[in-house]
């Protein structure tokens, strides 16, 4: 059977939406299976074909609900062959369900150019709302979330990872990075060369048995991953944003000249342009402490 959209109305619909079937973008559990709404299962059910970007993956979450729709894989590395097929599909009038390995497809997920085709098609996309893993570490960081950026995957590459961090150094809104557990420690100890000490959480393997979620300046969570032999599991990674009028009082600038006197060879002035520029501090501020502490 047809799925139907929410609020059709026959006599008002254009004839894309008459004739042709509906592309629903479906979110799932992003680690706990009941972590999944009625109408997911449902939309699934009914839907007469769902691509998935992992079709192992989302063969367990349909044999746990005992969902029988047909399935096809919907990749990065097949999108632009695939995506083709599926909306020969919907304008037959076929309703396909779109699934991402876990979470909320098409938020850094190949399913955003499906998406993009069919809404150049004039083709219907209905979200079916559901587990987003950066909402959820959002909502437990702590962090300032009446306004963020969601900023994804940073790039491989170090020259524009730095490009990157570099623009958003001066950015006032919380900051969530999606990361592998490989590359996380490198991001973090960039992150503290262009932005300076932050407030931070690393949220991982959220909804499963090992849910982690560690709260620290970004250089206490850098300390605590180069301590563990290993990270495994899927890792959020939220900053806080760069706070313009927050002052650092005088001991604690005396703490962090204190620090880098101990590691580094250098004058009195060059400390005094580290800390400025790492705590993006008034260079004025930082040489009185440093004054103070010359006389100690």
């Amino acid at each position: 059977m047809p799925l139907t959209l929410p609020t059709e109305n026959p006599a008002k619909a254009s004839p894309p939406f008459l004739c042709s079937g509906t592309l629903f973008v479906v979110a799932t559990p992003i680690g706990n299976m009941e972590d999944i709404t009625f109408r997911a299962i449902r939309t699934l059910t009914e839907a007469g074909l769902i691509a998935a970007e992992d079709t192992r993956q989302t063969r367990k979450l349909l044999a746990r609900y005992k969902i029988s729709t047909p399935l096809v894989s919907f990749h990065d590395h097949n999108k632009e062959k695939r995506a083709p097929e599926l909306l020969q599909k919907l304008r037959s009038g076929i309703s396909v369900a779109l699934v991402t390995d876990a979470g909320t497809p098409s938020i850094s997920d190949p399913g955003y150019y499906l998406v993009k085709e069919a809404i150049r098609e004039a083709l219907p996309v209905i979200p079916v709302p559901g587990a987003s893993a950066s909402v959820a570490a959002l909502s437990v960081s702590g962090l300032p979330t009446d306004s963020f950026v969601f900023v994804g995957f940073a790039p491989r590459k170090a020259n524009r990872r730095i490009q990157l961090l570099d623009s958003l150094k001066d950015q006032p809104r919380t900051l969530v990075f999606y990361e592998s557990p490989k590359r996380l420690l490198g991001l973090i100890e960039t992150m503290i060369k262009i932005m300076g000490d932050r407030d931070a959480v690393m949220a991982r393997e959220l909804t499963k048995i090992h849910e982690e979620i560690f709260r620290d300046k970004l250089t206490g969570i850098a300390e605590e991953l180069s301590q563990r032999s290993s990270l495994k599991g899927e890792c959020t990674l939220l900053v806080a944003g760069h706070g313009r009028k927050e002052e650092i009082d005088q001991k604690t600038i005396q703490c962090h000249l204190k620090r880098l006197r101990q590691d580094k060879n250098c004058s009195l002035s060059d400390l005094v342009k580290e800390v400025a520029r790492k705590h993006r501090l008034p260079k004025k501020a930082v040489y009185d402490a440093a004054l103070k502490l010359k006389k100690e």
